[in-house]
């Protein structure tokens, strides 16, 4: 007894249903097209007090961006992209690293 052509059909039809909800689930987390660039198109090298700063990100370069880039978080929640060849930034950049080294 031969199946029914719709139902032969509709595995594969089903399978890439399943197929495309997994993929929507895993993805789901993954970050947009546009977060896959630098992040700082202009750097600061002034220096900014220590004490109105609430956090640094260090970000190595990569397939996103060919600099390392140095984001500061301000108190007040703004972000400045500092100036990596600064003499003040790398002090601080120095001084996480080597507290995070320590720690280890």
């Amino acid at each position: 007894m031969s199946r029914p052509r719709s139902f032969a059909l509709g595995r594969p039809l089903l399978l890439l249903l399943l197929l495309l909800a997994a993929c929507a689930a895993l993805c789901r987390g993954a970050p947009i097209a546009g977060e896959l660039r630098c992040q700082c198109v202009q750097t600061v090298s002034a220096v900014i007090p220590p004490k109105r700063i609430a956090l640094v990100e260090l970000i190595p370069e990569g397939p996103h961006c060919g600099v390392p880039e140095i984001i500061a978080t301000t108190k007040q929640g703004k972000k400045i992209c500092l100036e990596p060849s600064a003499p003040w930034v790398k002090l601080i950049v120095t001084k996480i690293l080597s507290s995070k080294s320590n720690k280890l």
